[in-house]
């Protein structure tokens, strides 16, 4: 039988459930579990992570909206992924983590065999979080890392960080997607980010939404992907103080990229969730998203439509 998907959202886990997803598990009987926003006691928590390090099957773990809610809890999971070799996606939207809650992870998440996806958005993280995360894009000719990297809503970041970020993006060998909306990045990041997408043979989605930028920066973009050549596919700057005429100037030189490169979608169209090789969903605010369907916390905007309402 061909392994299966569990998706719960926002419910109370009763001790039966929890037993019928660790068999699940453990029986290599599910390739999708997310069970966002549920409540459950830190003893069934500690039970459905012992069977993620036993399953061989598990390739995408939602525990978005606070799931993760204690250092405990972080310990659990950091032990399970020492162990689990299947996983591919892990979203951690919107959990407390904290910077020693990534110290915690970071052993795990770095030395991951399979995992290639991952979504921190909302997680409180910090400059000390951002050294390690930096760790996981390794440059060319280093070993394989992430190829799709969350980090929306984290203001506690400094801009020091974020350029070292721009730097490690710059020299991923494998780096696909980077979301980085509701960040306070504004047009100095910006730039810093527009070289970073030039230098990068990989690099085919950024989400710069609702990052302070302004016109400053459209252009920066603009002159990147008029004269440079580039992997970018999708650029997201909506909620910013750009102009719809500068948007719609990088949507079309985007476009005809897209045709030079005899690609279907075209930036005005295509997201995050059809970009990459293992098409993830990440928790945007309100998710859904990967070739297995699961879930993302933050509907999927269309690349350069304005949004009406946040939910």
């Amino acid at each position: 039988m061909l392994p299966a998907s569990i998706q719960i959202t926002g419910e109370q886990l009763s001790a039966a459930e929890v037993q019928d997803i660790c068999e699940s598990l453990t029986e290599d009987g599910v390739r999708l579990l997310s069970v966002r926003g549920c409540q459950l006691s830190d003893r069934d928590f500690g039970r459905i992570c012992r069977s993620v390090a036993e399953s061989r099957s598990l390739a995408q773990l939602n525990l978005n909206l606070g799931v993760v809610s204690s250092s405990s809890r972080t310990r659990h999971l950091a032990d399970a992924l020492n162990t689990n070799r299947s996983l591919q996606t892990l979203f951690l939207h919107g959990s407390p983590l904290l910077d020693a809650g990534l110290v915690t992870l970071n052993s795990a998440l770095s030395t991951h065999p399979s995992l290639v996806c991952l979504d921190l958005g909302d997680c409180m993280l910090g400059d000390e979080a951002l050294v390690l995360i930096c760790g996981m894009l390794p440059p060319d000719g280093a070993k394989s890392g992430l190829r799709e990297l969350t980090l929306s809503a984290n203001p506690g970041i400094s801009s020091k960080s974020w350029a070292r970020l721009s730097i490690a993006v710059a020299h991923s060998s494998q780096l696909r997607v980077l979301n980085l909306d509701y960040n306070p990045l504004g047009d100095q990041i910006a730039g810093m980010l527009a070289v970073a997408v030039a230098s990068s043979r990989t690099l085919e989605v950024l989400d710069l939404e609702g990052t302070g930028l302004t016109n400053q920066s459209a252009q920066v973009f603009l002159d990147m992907v008029e004269n440079y050549p580039t992997s970018l596919r999708v650029l997201v700057l909506a909620e910013n103080h750009i102009s719809p005429e500068l948007q719609q100037q990088i949507c079309d030189l985007l476009s005809e990229g897209d045709d030079d490169d005899d690609r279907d979608a075209s930036p005005l169209l295509s997201g995050p969730a059809s970009s990459s090789a293992l098409l993830p969903i990440r928790d945007k605010y309100q998710p859904i998203r990967d070739k297995y369907q699961p879930i993302r916390d933050k509907y999927q905007p269309p690349a350069w439509l304005p949004h009406s309402s946040k939910g």
